[in-house]
């Protein structure tokens, strides 16, 4: 059989059911097989990068990852920002890129070894996605095609999961194979885990503690365990927190839940973290969006007991040392540890205080609600948030809107919220919430975006139009890039070189009717009236919110402090009051990154 008509059947096995793409010369032969294969579908979008971020949020959503292909050269280096996206996520995802022909190659001839370029838009994608992909490999024998897709179908979902490359010359796609007699890939089980002894430890040490809190990261999702993660919180009567990648793990609304911590987190949940005496870390790895700038200062007088599956997480010496590191997968350990505890764990007048924290220190002030003129961000996150299903996704982009999201809005369990958290690049969303859609069968899904963001990948509103997918778009309008311009008026003395001067905005009305989109605009909290037929409409719509062109981020650690101590800062008095560990100062040589 061909070559490309044997890769689409494997993904066709592997139960891959999407392949995003944009075609062209070099991957012309691969293409060509969807014509005779019919379980297999490939969807055309606008740019690559596109394509990229689209199979990321299928593969955070669907039953299984996505595929890309891309043609050689710029083809596939368009791809790199959303491969990024998922590296840093650790999401799995397959990316197949067209190659010139091997004897147009560097490489086929020794005196072409040192040239910058033989074949049009050669390229080496390879060298150039490794750091970023757990295995890339450019195909070099017809005969090593199953050898290669089965390794990269088990690297790409094995262990911490993530993206994989594969490089495949044109005259290899077109080649006949037989595959009967193709190597196949062997790969080593891994052993069965040991670690009731550390179960037990874990158990004693959260029971022996006064002040304990639970870390949820993203990693839970990313093992499938939220339901083993359910159990195991039925059994406490804990505090439990978030990093920004698991907010989606538990209901707001749970007694248990406080908030999210670090840099951007909440108050009253940075206050339950730095005054804790132990801590479980359940799937994070604990970077310095959530330590905070100087890592030794975080949760200071706590016992850390780290669960990660990267050892290289649990090894870092950057500052914080972690008392006792599990290196595993978490949903074993959260198996585990569910069916050990015999007996709730509860600390009830340490929850009681945390509550009283959560109770007064609210992200959304009711001072915001009084806004006239235009409309405050945390507001408008929160009201979303009520009227929203417990089904919905909602999917953020970067900068100023991502932050006031995840601060304000309020989860339902069931709900989906996410972004690119690690590489958070400007354009995520909109081609992210294709790929969401169309894993939750062309279902409706809510982009939050910002007037900067949108404009990287504008032309997926094109994809949207072309599939009819009912996505919400709503771009909250600053006038440009509001994070950036906090962190210049902090840090550069309010020069808004590139933020708010030489900045402007293209007319998003006009761009809707280009394509077909229905417009809508909410210029002030009156027009909040308007958002129940948005969400319900059965159509695409995008929402241009107007917000003041200076809205901050509040509250936001800065200026090198500990993350307890975040802007604006409160009453020395007040803050004493709620520090049952020691006071340090903060750090003078340490600027936040915005």
């Amino acid at each position: 059989m061909n070559l490309s008509d044997y890769v689409l059947d494997f993904l066709v096995k592997k139960r891959v059911k999407k392949v995003f793409l944009i075609t062209g010369g070099a991957i012309s032969f691969m293409v060509d097989a969807f014509s005779r294969n019919k379980k297999i579908r490939y969807i055309s979008v606008g740019h690559e990068q596109g394509a990229a971020m689209m199979a990321d949020a299928y593969s955070r959503l669907g039953p299984n990852y996505s595929c890309t292909m891309v043609t050689s050269g710029p083809g596939a280096t368009n791809l790199l920002t959303g491969i990024a996206c998922s590296y840093f996520d650790s999401i799995p995802a397959l990316h197949i890129c067209g190659q010139v022909n091997t004897y147009e190659q560097q490489s086929s001839n020794k005196s072409t070894l040192n040239v910058r370029q033989v074949g049009f838009q050669e390229t080496d994608i390879v060298s150039i996605s490794k750091p970023i992909t757990k295995f890339s490999y450019k195909l070099k024998d017809p005969k090593e095609i199953r050898y290669i897709l089965e390794k990269s179908h088990h690297i790409a979902t094995s262990g911490r999961p993530g993206p994989v490359l594969i490089d495949i010359p044109m005259d290899l796609q077109r080649c006949k194979i037989n595959p009967t007699k193709l190597k196949s890939f062997k790969f080593t089980k891994k052993k069965k885990s040991k670690i009731n002894s550390k179960i037990n430890y874990v158990i004693n040490k959260i029971k022996k503690s006064k002040k304990p809190v639970i870390i949820l990261g993203g990693g839970v999702k990313y093992a499938g365990a939220e339901n083993n993660l359910n159990k195991f919180l039925q059994k406490l009567n804990i505090p439990v927190v978030t990093t920004w990648s698991g907010v989606d793990l538990i209901d707001h609304n749970q007694d248990k839940y406080i908030g999210n911590i670090g840099v951007y987190g909440s108050r009253a949940a940075n206050f339950v973290i730095q005054n804790s005496d132990l801590f479980l870390s359940l799937g994070s790895r604990l970077d310095t969006r959530v330590t905070g700038g100087v890592p030794k200062n975080f949760a200071r007088k706590a016992k850390k007991i780290m669960v990660d599956i990267d050892k290289n997480e649990l090894n870092k010496k950057r500052g914080l040392k972690i008392d006792y590191k599990i290196h595993e997968n978490v949903k074993i350990f959260l198996e585990k540890i569910s069916s050990v505890i015999n007996s709730k764990i509860s600390k009830k007048d340490w929850l009681i205080k945390c509550k009283e924290w959560k109770k007064k220190y609210p992200t959304v002030d009711k001072k915001y609600y009084e806004d006239k003129k235009y409309v405050n961000p945390y507001v408008f996150i929160e009201v979303l948030s009520k009227k929203l299903l417990k089904t919905d996704t909602i999917i953020a982009d970067d900068g100023g809107h991502l932050t006031w999201t995840l601060q304000a809005f309020k989860v339902k369990y069931g709900q989906k919220l996410f972004s690119a958290f690690g590489n958070s690049p400007m354009g995520y969303s909109l081609p992210a919430s294709i790929g969401a859609s169309i894993a939750k069968n062309n279902s409706r899904i809510f982009c939050i975006d910002g007037d900067g963001s949108i404009q990287i990948n504008l032309q997926e509103l094109h994809t949207i139009d072309k599939l009819k997918l009912p996505i919400k778009i709503f771009v909250l309008n600053n006038n440009g890039y509001g994070i950036i311009k906090q962190f210049q008026e902090l840090y550069l003395g309010k020069r808004f070189e590139a933020s708010g001067k030489g900045v402007s905005n293209p007319n998003f009305e006009k761009i809707s009717k280009a394509f077909n989109i229905n417009y809508n605009v909410i210029k002030n909290h009156n027009d909040f009236i308007n958002l129940d037929k948005i969400i319900n409409s059965k159509k695409a719509e995008l929402v241009e919110v107007m917000l003041k062109s200076d809205q901050k981020i509040i509250p936001k650690l800065q200026f090198g402090n500990p993350i307890e101590d975040m802007s604006p800062l409160l009453p020395r008095k007040e803050f004493l009051e709620n520090m049952e560990v020691n006071i340090i100062k903060r750090d003078k040589k340490i600027f936040e990154a915005n």
